[in-house]
């Protein structure tokens, strides 16, 4: 009871606190003035070949621009003037933009791979809130190179704060997996660069008669500049929807759209686990189809779906006692995956689609097809989604449906209703089923704070006690602070089949707060102090604390890109039942108390040649532990990039010593934006692996295309599962 009565008093003292925040004075009367610009419509198409400056078309259109800095120097006018033009027709939307620019020749750009990271280059990206839901989005960007940048932004871009010892950033709300059908040109000239973007109609979804919410972010990298069109406080990003512009005078009509992506695949693999020395030749031909049924509904159905050209999972090694989280790479099932969201994302997962085509072991279960139906009715979100899966002999898996139903309803203010309803069923097998009911919700407190929940229940063929779950959390994310608190609850018999649990049967109670500080003086080489403290903790429902993690941290963000990150950790670790850690090594019940030192260190990440580095010393289990780990990143011009990893973990335990270590090289060339090769190395010293990627892709539209891939493994010198594989998908549009 004691942690029950804590977490409730800190859940209401957050709620009061952020209630109050909500009502301080703003620092920048700019951020409550969102500006407003005109879409002009067109007959005649502009010529697509990034020359704005000579194009008639664009020469008629008023430009507008006025872009305000967002580091170095806050709220000061871009150092670069940038003008930018929306057009549009019957069938496509079309955004220009001239950055000039003083140094065209100094222009950095480091990737010209699809959906490269805009970050560190010389960038233009802007997202429409086409539903002006002040929630959702689709971002699009390029560089002087014409690289194709797209991504889905919900609930504005936050996802769940992962705090988890061996895995970090955020989990949930932008989905950069997303690929549209649509192109970009760009051109290089004295005055700087220009780029012209031409979004068929098809490719996003909207609702005809209404505005949109629009905003423009550009870097400058030689002076690490981030601008935006709508500012942006200090803390926050392009997606901040509810923070964005206005786009007026659109009178677009209802587009139709019907797509036929067929693929064709041969694949050469060898099992040497399998003891059969012959190569086996596997034929496959499948595909999706794409239909709009409204502009903002529609249908994708998918036959004998196929990710041969995903890449594949980066190697992790389980230090704890509790699940990895491996994130969903397959496209199918990324599109839209914001709206099938439930839960907390990579803690209490209970939608997880990596359980669809994908076994408990990380063998391939064939997908034998499926549908999907997803979008929106007024403000209303709804997402149907069944898939069925084939049997696996070997593995003694059977055939599978996997259902989920889900429905979500935006409230003005930030605020959303909703419920979810996902199943599994054994196909043609009796009381072989699992399924989940939820319902989640939002209440926008103002601009500044939110609170979110959930409620969850599971139900199967096997009785048991507290199948349920929840979490009630809030935050203030204003005037540079971030605030945030919650408390968690997994019941013992809480089991989502088609979810993901990074540990069972526990109650959390969690609180961050952080500070951005920026020196006042422009003469400082420091960009921004970031000093902050996070707590959660975990406990049985008898009371023992499993978990407890401090972190007190400041991050020094220096002008010229560097940054330094000097932390400490309390950490308490109760264990109950004794667990292997790693091979002969055996952690005791027992409780442990310890603390440690956290230093990161990394450098510009736009330069050719960047490090990255992080150490971790401290007590583990009783003894000590030392976590190191170092990338290495080599870029030549815009076409090679590189990044070197070595992962060192030394346990000096009670119980014995041991090291686990992974290093990781993965290297890229493009030929050209829409053609590259790119490997990955992995070897993982926990388990002996070695294993090898390498992938040939030449890109169409939409990222369908020619697919060569190569795997090749190796565990303790001997050879396991090899293969090549090569596939080519085509997307048809069949309405024009």
């Amino acid at each position: 009871m004691p942690i029950q009565k804590f977490s409730f008093a800190l859940f209401v003292f957050l709620c009061l606190s952020t209630i109050g925040y909500s009502q301080t004075t703003d620092l920048n009367n700019d951020i409550l003035t969102r500006p407003t610009a005109v879409a002009v419509p067109i007959e005649t198409d502009p010529l697509m070949d990034g020359n704005i400056l000579k194009d008639e078309v664009w020469q008629k259109i008023k430009p507008f621009g006025g872009l305000l800095q967002s580091q170095p120097n806050y709220g000061q006018a871009a150092s670069e003037r940038t003008e930018i033009r929306i057009a549009y027709t019957e069938h496509t939307f079309y955004v220009a933009v001239v950055c000039y620019d003083s140094d065209p020749d100094g222009l950095v750009v480091s990737d010209a791979r699809r959906d490269a990271l805009l970050d560190n280059t010389d960038a233009f990206l802007f997202i429409v809130d086409t539903y002006k839901d002040n929630q959702n989005g689709f971002i699009f960007g390029t560089n002087s190179l014409g690289v194709e940048y797209d991504a889905q932004v919900d609930n504005e871009g936050q996802g769940n704060q992962n705090t988890n010892r061996q895995q970090g950033g955020t989990i949930g709300g932008f989905n950069l997996n997303w690929d549209g059908s649509w192109k970009v040109r760009t051109s290089v000239h004295n005055e700087g660069w220009s780029a012209e973007f031409a979004i068929p109609l098809r490719t996003i979804r909207f609702q005809p008669g209404k505005d949109w919410g629009i905003n423009f972010r550009r870097n400058i990298r030689k002076t690490n500049e981030i601008a935006y069109w709508s500012p942006m406080p200090i803390g926050f990003n392009l997606n901040r929807l509810s923070l964005a512009g206005t786009l007026t005078g659109l009178n677009l009509k209802t587009p139709r759209n019907l797509k036929v992506i067929p693929y064709v695949l041969g694949q050469l693999a060898k099992d040497y686990e399998a003891n059969d020395p012959k190569a086996k030749f596997t034929p496959e031909v499948g595909g999706d189809i794409k239909f709009s049924i409204t502009p903002s509904l529609t249908l994708d159905l998918t036959y004998n779906t196929d990710f041969a050209q995903v890449e594949v999972d980066e190697q992790q090694v389980n230090l704890d006692r509790f699940n990895l989280f491996f994130p969903e790479k397959r496209p199918f099932f990324l599109e839209n995956a914001g709206l099938f969201s439930v839960g907390s994302p990579g803690e209490v997962d209970l939608f997880f689609s990596r359980r669809i085509g994908i076994g408990d072991d990380g063998n391939i279960v064939p997908i034998i097809g499926g549908a999907r139906l997803s979008g929106k009715l007024d403000r209303t979100n709804v997402g149907l989604l069944t898939m069925f899966t084939d049997e696996v002999e070997d593995a003694g898996i059977q055939k599978n449906n996997f259902t989920v139903a889900r429905v979500n309803h935006e409230f003005k203010g930030r605020s959303a209703l909703g419920a979810a309803f996902i199943n599994r069923s054994g196909i043609g097998i009796q009381d072989d089923f699992n399924s989940t009911i939820a319902i989640d919700g939002k209440l926008g407190l103002g601009r500044k704070a939110r609170m979110t929940g959930f409620y969850a229940q599971t139900n199967g063929p096997m009785d048991t006690i507290n199948e349920h779950s929840f979490r009630l959390k809030t935050d203030y994310v204003w005037n540079s602070w971030e605030i945030g608190g919650g408390y968690t609850e997994v019941g013992e018999g809480f089991n989502p089949e088609v979810g993901f649990l990074q540990r069972s049967a526990f109650r959390k109670p969690e609180a961050r707060v952080l500070y951005h500080y920026r020196p006042k003086n422009e003469n400082s080489v420091i960009l921004e102090l970031r000093p902050h403290i996070s707590y959660n903790s975990f406990w049985n429902f008898e009371g023992f604390q499993e978990t407890s993690y401090t972190h007190i941290d400041n991050h020094w963000e220096f002008k010229s890109g560097m940054e330094i990150h000097t932390g400490l950790n309390l950490t308490t670790e109760g264990v109950l039942d004794p667990f292997e850690i790693s091979d002969g090594v055996t952690v005791l019940p027992g409780t442990y108390r310890h603390s440690e030192s956290q230093l990161v260190f990394f450098t510009n990440k736009s330069k050719p040649v960047s490090i990255n580095i992080r150490s971790v010393i401290g007590g583990s289990f009783g003894g000590k532990r030392y976590q190191q780990s170092g990338t290495l990143s080599v870029r030549l011009g815009d076409r090679f990039n590189s990044d070197f990893i070595y992962l060192y973990n030394n346990y000096q335990l009670p119980v014995g010593d041991f090291t686990a270590n992974i290093f990781r090289s993965q290297m890229t060339y493009s030929f050209r934006p829409n053609l590259y090769v790119q490997s990955l190395v992995q070897n993982n010293s926990a388990n002996e692996l070695w294993a090898v990627n390498l992938r040939l892709g030449w890109l169409q539209r939409a990222n369908t295309g020619l697919f060569v891939v190569y795997n090749y493994n190796v565990r303790e010198g001997d050879p396991l599962n090899n293969s090549i594989i090569i596939k080519y998908s085509r997307m048809f549009d069949l309405i024009n």
